[in-house]
């Protein structure tokens, strides 16, 4: 398995800008693609980016394409969530997540990712 740590979050204002970091410890060799998701009060989580081991394919949804860009440094494994232009609709509380075994290029759906961080908190206010 592998083990996930989040950090980075915290308060900011509208229209501000965040970066997460995920370090992953473990199975780090297992070809390990990374995601992120989001969960806010009363609501269901959200998948709302991943990257595959290679890097070089990533996937965002519709709510934060455009603001958040998903990185990874494969030599500290870890992987970034760099969050800008900020809303207050983006407050939850954000998840890392692995899916260990993963083709090169592959970027894996909601359902496929197994491991899962703590979360780290994110507050955007008005």
């Amino acid at each position: 398995q592998v083990q996930l740590v989040e950090s980075g979050g915290g308060l900011v204002q509208a229209g501000g800008s965040l970066r997460l970091s995920c370090a992953a410890s473990g199975r780090t060799r297992s070809n390990v693609a990374m995601g992120w998701f989001r969960q806010a009060p009363g609501k269901e989580r959200e998948f709302i980016a991943a990257i595959s081991w290679s890097g070089v394919n990533t996937y965002y949804s519709d709510s934060v394409k455009g603001r958040f860009t998903i990185s990874r440094d494969s030599a500290k494994n870890t992987v970034y969530l760099q969050m800008n232009s900020l809303k207050p609709e983006d407050t939850a509380v954000y998840y890392c997540a692995a899916r260990l075994y993963s083709s090169s290029d592959y970027v894996p759906s909601e359902r496929e990712f197994g491991s899962w961080g703590q979360g780290t908190q994110v507050t955007v206010s008005s």
